[in-house]
């Protein structure tokens, strides 16, 4: 397992980078120091499971916040949006990740087991996320199992095998829990992702919302309710913070001044910049990238 301050996104895509993920072990995990971090809108193809070890995290995904106290854990979904960030106040926010293709669990998508246990909650556009109460028993047993799991050494023998019986068994149980119910909003999500990949590429540009409803093939009215709606931000606060977060990671990569990463990161103004800054991640941008080098010295 290693410890992570940050994600990495692909700028055209906003799907996450997994690192150390592989086609012959498609599974990795880690344990995220997210204390002054906020974890962007952002998606992956693979299954997220995760435990909190202590401080409380918001996620957000299209259907909602998601609040997860210590003890607390869940599982999103392959596909789904969300991002994530620590309760205001709350200090010490330490999660733990299992971060993995179904697929080594199910094996063939034409067999029964992916059928029959997989195919309901993966296929599903409704159940973005599946969350776990430690003050319901039965949900405190599956967080145990959770908690555990991260105990597998990968140096043992039948590591793999070990692992995957110890997920296999969590997904059963975690199946459970979910109720499928049909329907869904798969066309106007597709249509969000369309428009964020606009805004990915263009986000130094002066963007226009009128571009940005062209790009998902929407009109203005659409493109705002559909943001309001899945993103729970209008289109101009989502250009904003992507912007922040292009520049949160130009402070940590790079030693380009603060001026210039305002300017590359359609800012225009550093006074501006500075005061967005500071709004959104609570210090200025001198003081967030000293944090971050003393992080990754």
């Amino acid at each position: 397992m290693k410890d992570i301050y940050e994600i990495h996104v692909k700028e055209n895509s906003g799907e996450e980078i997994l690192e150390g993920m592989t086609p012959d072990f498609p599974y990795t995990s880690s344990r995220a120091f997210l204390d002054h971090y906020t974890v962007f809108w952002h998606w992956h193809k693979a299954v997220e499971l995760f435990y909190m070890e202590s401080g409380t995290l918001e996620y957000d995904t299209p259907q909602g916040k998601h609040v997860f106290p210590p003890g607390s854990g869940g599982l999103v979904n392959t596909g789904v949006l969300h991002s994530s960030r620590p309760k205001k106040g709350c200090k010490h926010t330490v999660q733990k990740l299992h971060i993995f293709d179904a697929a080594f669990l199910f094996g063939d998508v034409n067999g029964r087991i992916y059928q029959k246990y997989f195919a309901p909650i993966l296929t599903a556009p409704q159940i973005e996320m599946i969350s776990l109460d430690p003050q319901d028993p039965q949900q405190q047993r599956i967080l145990q199992k959770i908690k555990s799991s991260f105990l597998i050494s990968n140096e043992a023998e039948g590591y793999e095998i070990k692992l995957r019986e110890a997920l296999t068994d969590i997904w059963l149980d975690m199946s459970a829990l979910a109720q499928p119910e049909m329907g869904g909003q798969r066309g106007s999500k597709e249509s969000v992702k369309q428009m964020m990949l606009y805004i990915h590429d263009h986000y130094h540009e002066n963007i226009k919302i009128s571009e940005v409803a062209a790009a998902g093939f929407v009109s203005e009215r659409e493109c705002y309710r559909s943001f309001q709606a899945l993103l729970h931000m209008a289109p101009g606060e989502y250009v904003r913070s992507y912007r922040l977060q292009a520049a949160s990671r130009l402070l940590a990569e790079t030693d380009e001044s603060i001026t210039q990463i305002s300017q590359l990161c359609g800012f225009g103004s550093s006074s501006f910049f500075g005061k967005s800054f500071l709004s959104f991640f609570g210090m200025t941008p001198s003081a967030y990238r000293q944090m971050r080098q003393n992080n990754t010295n």
